[in-house]
């Protein structure tokens, strides 16, 4: 992962209302919109900005039967973001001759 697709999906869980809807994500197999709508107090037209985001962001699969559009979480990239932060906060500044100043 480049640094710039860690910080655009940090960037999109950088929202209390993201995390809510990643977290009802999570819950089981995939939610349509209507299914997160309920859960969140949120009109639709918000959670599905909130949505494209995460989308767009890689860390939600979008995929559309029918008439019905259903949210899951991508695991493989929440679980990529999770190691690249891990590796980061753990090295984050170990080699003091790095740091600025």
């Amino acid at each position: 992962m480049t640094s710039h697709s860690i910080a655009a999906q940090l960037a999109a869980l950088g929202h209390p209302a993201r995390l809510k809807i990643m977290s009802h994500l999570a819950c089981d197999d995939g939610r349509c919109c209507g299914d997160v709508v309920s859960c969140v107090d949120l009109a639709q037209s918000t959670v599905s900005q909130h949505l494209k985001i995460l989308v767009d962001a890689g860390l939600v699969h979008y995929v559309r039967k029918g008439k019905q559009s259903r949210y899951t979480i991508n695991a493989k990239a929440v679980d990529a973001l999770k190691q690249e932060f891990t590796a980061f906060a753990g090295a984050c500044c170990e080699d003091k001759t790095e740091c600025c100043g």
